[in-house]
């Protein structure tokens, strides 16, 4: 409100445009990536914490990078199982009054003040979506992602909710009121797994990446272009 009454609306504009540009230049390496999300309040032995760093640690070693938001909780449960696995672990940092303090096992680390510009990295540099259980701002997460999926705004990724006992009055509620009151489609609610396994996760993950790499050879085939070796796992 003090910027608006500053006058500095213009000046807004490049502080965004900034942001964009940091994100699209440091993130444009990493490689096939999965982002995580959960609740910055889960303590370290907490169930969903640990299920959060087992994840991470078996998609590291798969060759993935973890992307988060860089806080505590579910987010550096997830850096660190990809940094204790010698993986690259990304935090997507966020300048917020409250909760967000960044977690020491992120080895690239951005920082942003708008939500928007944030969540445009989440999405653009990632192979898929894991939600562990967590309060609105994984909600947001969530959501702004199958309705990107479902309209085709982006291509096809997996979305998996991780925690049956926690997502599950979610999707009944999803089933039972929207799908009943057709707001939705039973194809949408495909577009969602939700397991407690983390093998499952990377089973699913895994299944997309080959399934993309095998739409892109043979998209490349048609057009008579070869894929330089080395690059066709960082898809």
């Amino acid at each position: 409100m003090v910027e608006d009454l500053r006058g500095q609306e213009t000046w807004r504009i490049f502080k965004i445009m900034s942001e964009f540009v940091e994100g699209f230049e440091e993130l444009s390496t990493i490689g096939p990536a999965v982002s995580i999300f959960g609740s910055a309040r889960f303590h370290r032995n907490h169930k969903y914490y640990k299920k959060a760093y087992e994840i991470a640690s078996l998609l590291s070693k798969d060759g993935y990078t973890i992307i988060t938001g860089g806080g505590p909780g579910i987010m550096e449960a997830a850096n660190k199982g990809a940094a204790k696995n010698s993986g690259v672990s990304v935090g997507l940092n966020i300048i917020l009054p409250m909760e967000q303090k960044a977690n020491p096992f992120q080895t690239k680390s951005l920082t942003f003040k708008y939500f928007f510009a944030r969540k445009v990295m989440f999405i653009k540099y990632a192979m898929g979506y894991v939600c562990m259980p967590g309060g609105f701002g994984t909600l947001d997460e969530f959501f702004e992602a199958l309705t990107l999926v479902q309209t085709h705004k982006i291509y096809p990724l997996p979305l998996i909710l991780v925690g049956k006992e926690y997502w599950g009055g979610l999707i009944h509620w999803m089933k039972s009121t929207m799908l009943k009151e057709k707001t939705i489609s039973p194809e949408d609610l495909r577009l969602v797994r939700i397991t407690d396994s983390p093998k499952e996760v990377v089973s699913i993950i895994n299944a997309h990446r080959d399934w993309k790499l095998k739409v892109i050879k043979a998209a490349m085939k048609k057009k008579g272009i070869r894929i330089p070796r080395g690059r066709a796992e960082g898809i």
